[in-house]
């Protein structure tokens, strides 16, 4: 506590939350967040946290990104491995989510490398490899029976997303299509690039809609999530890379994707797990 305070803050209180006896709440005035969360650095390298101004109230929205955060896999690369090509595919994805080549640009360029794959790869993909993160189900399904609006955005592909939205109960996909002409990937997108503009704004315009004042969550892993998450009232990242975790108010890098849950302060007994 007292080096929170030497960098200007004020500890009102702190304890462990009645919910869960395994987090600890405080609460604290004034001061530069920044300095603070670099303090708690210092002391829980890879602790699971929510930093927020004011009360933490659970989410009205939750808009969350698709590879790697509510699935354990990029599908793209998972597709190309069908193609022979995943570790060429996979090294491009890698560096886009690193923040080191543009967004639409590596996703052009690894759509290219796919045409002339059978549309069926797609559907054996979904069956052989794509699996949720742990606790995805229950963080959606929870969310959703505590009130809050649910949107998929992802940089990959409706082909993929819809299938996976259903499955975990989100209320709306938006993401990017694969073009398809007589049952073969033609190597191009079809419509917009969602990418992390069109990804902030879907927050941006959700949460306008449901009106001034609308708590948001925001989660992801990657550089093409950064807007989202610092658009977002709560932008949390999930076992994120380096620009990410920076940008986020709030990071899991411990736990699952109930860990949210956790730091909301929802009882377990309140989980939705199916």
């Amino acid at each position: 506590m007292e080096e929170i305070e030497e960098t200007g803050a004020e500890v009102l209180g702190a304890g462990m939350l009645e919910t869960n006896p395994d987090v600890l709440e405080l609460e604290i005035e004034d001061g530069d967040a920044g300095a603070v969360r670099r303090v708690l650095d210092t002391h829980f390298a890879d602790a699971d946290m929510l930093l927020a101004e004011g009360p933490i109230a659970l989410p009205r929205l939750f808009v969350s990104d698709m590879d790697s955060t509510m699935i354990g896999q990029e599908c793209i690369d998972e597709l190309a491995d069908f193609a022979g090509l995943k570790d060429q595919v996979a090294a491009i994805t890698e560096r886009a989510m690193q923040g080191e080549l543009d967004f639409a640009a590596a996703l052009h360029a690894r759509v290219a490398l796919l045409a002339g794959l059978s549309e069926q790869a797609i559907a054996d993909c979904l069956d052989q490899r794509i699996r949720p993160m742990d606790g995805a189900v229950t963080l959606v399904r929870t969310l959703k029976a505590h009130g809050a609006h649910t949107v998929l955005v992802t940089g990959g592909f409706h082909q993929f997303a819809d299938t996976i939205a259903a499955a975990l109960g989100f209320d709306r996909v938006v993401g990017n299509r694969l073009a398809v002409d007589n049952g073969l990937l033609t190597g191009a997108v079809t419509g917009d690039i969602v990418d992390s503009a069109v990804k902030c704004a879907v927050l941006v315009d959700e949460a306008a809609r449901l009106g001034e004042g609308t708590v948001s969550l925001a989660t992801g892993d990657g550089a093409n999530d950064i807007a989202m998450i610092r658009a977002a009232t709560h932008g949390i990242a999930f076992r994120a890379k380096a620009k990410a975790r920076e940008a986020a108010d709030g990071r899991i890098d411990h736990g699952d994707l109930t860990a949210i849950l956790d730091l909301y302060g929802i009882s377990r007994d309140a989980w939705v797990t199916h």
